[in-house]
């Protein structure tokens, strides 16, 4: 048995103290008399309504100032904290965790990142007084397209003019305020674009309409709706940062969310996982437990691994928005569409291993159904995991020639070592364009060249050939041209964003697993080889894992099911 379940104590540094004070204060998930326990929360589900006693525990706890910078009065010191805490939230309604938290989250960090003094005082006074922010960036006719938004702010003699729609927002029927993207250009460009702040206590409301909620498939209770501008007047002073900077400022503070949104919703896998394994070792097949199938052994502990390394990538991915900044526009759209694509499958694995059970509305497995609904928008929710393939092509040629090819200059220490502290989130060196530096890929070499300790010989082996395949993939990736780049791609070009994905995923891992702390679960290596396995090249599904490696994670699972800890990295005690 590893060390960490042992003592029952997590690795210091993965999860704050305030992560189990929440998940105190939310209680038991299965009891039927909890007000936000899994009963409570279906039947809001069933009556397509957020959960109200949820909003309300969260306002208690405070949950917005997880969203404020310190300097403002908030708890936002670390984005991998910020993480875990969501994580207990989400884990149990995502509806509470998009409607209650994240939306306000977006707004925020847009505001922290181009907003002025007056502007953040606002918007840090608004959440800390539990209210909310909504963020009004896409406009369904365009999607993903922000260029392409028709919304326009024009100048007046006064101020600004507000006109068009904005569709399908979060809380923007009850939020006190929001940030709306505008065209204040006509003309063509990047710079044609300005993010405007809206008060909407102050707005005169004959010209304000509200739109009817869209139908969803997921999310039933969100509080999704539009919001109609006729000619609405705002003054000068709204205007975040520059005027025409609303593009670029846009773009910096989504690397922001694009990273720790999807981290967060690993917490509706691991609630997956956990019903999954309460079903499977509850119901009798062929005279025992279904666990004993070796097919369904292997599946749950393939689940489990690929957990795990979603969120040794989101953690990476978290450190790096402190430590390497200037890069996030490359990691978070890995991240966003490595870590969404690894949660949906999983929970469509674990939909398969539950048969009919999977959707049920009613019974011990009626959360199940809900939570595969409502984790849908991790791949398509504020960037589409398509719009990441293409944000990340054009710096291909570029990272191919500064950082594949030969080595890089080193990735810092801490980014691996995730107990360790961080410095304060730097919102304003945050970069459209990483220049072609990526020190985590182009730490392959190094590794490859490392000493390894005897029994790890394979693991050098996978390191030496990743190396060999990233080399070949910068000989290709320098070849290409702006035409290959564009949005008319070929199917071939957005396959090479797949294959640097995936080989930066396995680097992520490799160095998390060497950074760990001794006796811990991260350093032992049967979670990294289940995750090389799970990432091999050539492959649509990975084949079932190694014998001792299936092995020993079925039963680290079993164990942290008994001992009712979560199945992500920390490993932290749940009130389940």
């Amino acid at each position: 048995m590893n060390p960490l379940t042992q003592t029952g104590t997590p690795a210091a540094g993965l999860a704050p103290k305030r992560a189990y004070e929440l998940e105190h204060l939310l209680g038991a998930l299965a009891d039927p008399a909890n007000p936000v326990g899994a009963a409570a929360i279906l039947d809001a589900d069933e009556r397509a309504e957020t959960l109200t006693a949820g909003e309300s525990l969260l306002h208690d706890y405070g949950l917005n100032a997880e969203f404020v910078p310190p300097e403002h009065g908030g708890r936002l010191d670390r984005a991998d904290h910020l993480v875990e805490v969501m994580r207990s939230v989400y884990r149990r309604d995502p509806v509470l965790g998009l409607g209650y938290g994240a939306s306000s989250l977006i707004a925020g960090v847009t505001l922290w990142t181009a907003g002025n003094e007056e502007q953040t005082a606002f918007a840090a006074r608004t959440l800390l007084d539990g209210r909310r922010i909504a963020i009004a960036f896409h406009e369904l006719a365009h999607g993903n397209d922000m260029a392409g938004t028709e919304f326009t702010a024009t100048a007046a003699p006064d101020g600004l003019r507000l006109s068009g729609r904005k569709e399908v927002v979060t809380n923007i029927r009850r939020a006190d305020a929001m940030v709306v993207l505008a065209r204040s250009d006509p003309r063509p460009g990047p710079r044609s674009h300005s993010l405007v702040l809206v008060d909407r206590a102050s707005a005169d409301p004959a010209r304000l309409t509200d739109l009817p909620r869209f139908g969803t498939v997921g999310m039933r209770g969100l509080q999704l709706g539009g919001l109609r501008f006729d000619a609405l007047p705002v003054p000068t002073a709204a205007v975040l940062g520059p005027v025409g900077s609303g593009l670029e400022n846009a773009l910096k503070a989504l690397q922001i969310t694009r990273t720790v949104l999807p981290a967060m919703a690993s917490g509706i896998l691991d609630t997956g996982l956990r019903l999954a394994l309460d079903h499977l070792t509850k119901r009798r097949l062929y005279g025992a437990p279904a666990t004993d199938l070796p097919q369904v052994r292997a599946q749950l502990a393939a689940v489990f691994a690929d957990l795990l390394r979603a969120e040794a990538l989101g953690a990476v991915g978290a450190r790096a928005l402190h430590l390497l900044p200037g890069q996030a526009s490359v990691y978070s759209s890995a991240v966003k569409f490595e870590v969404a694509r690894l949660l949906l499958e999983a929970m469509d694995r674990l939909a398969e291993l539950l048969g009919a059970h999977f959707y049920l509305r009613e019974g011990p497995t009626a959360l199940f159904q809900k939570l595969l609904r409502d984790l849908a928008p991790v791949g398509f929710g504020h960037i589409a995991r398509a719009a990441c393939q293409m944000s990340l092509m054009p710096q291909l040629p570029l990272l191919a020639r500064r950082s594949w090819s030969r080595p890089a200059a080193d990735a810092p220490g801490d980014l691996f070592t995730l107990g360790t502290g961080l410095p304060p989130l730097p919102f304003g060196r945050l970069a459209l364009h990483a220049a072609g530096r990526d020190p985590i890929a182009g730490s392959l070499h190094a590794l490859a060249d490392a000493p390894w300790q005897a029994g790890h010989a394979d693991l050098r082996a996978a390191a030496e050939a990743d190396r060999t395949d990233l080399i070949e993939l910068a000989s290709v990736c320098v070849r290409l041209t702006p035409v290959d780049l564009g949005v008319d791609a070929g199917p071939e070009h957005y396959d090479l964003v797949t294959r640097y994905v995936r080989l930066w995923a396995r680097t992520a891992c490799l160095q998390v697993w060497r950074h760990a702390d001794p006796g811990t679960f991260l350093a032992d290596p049967s979670w990294l080889r289940a995750a090389l396995h799970r990432s091999s090249p050539g492959r649509r599904r990975p084949g079932p894992l190694p014998g001792p490696v299936e092995d020993a994670l079925f039963a680290e699972l079993l164990h942290r099911h008994i001992e009712r800890r979560s199945f992500g990295l920390t490993g932290r005690a749940l009130t389940v």
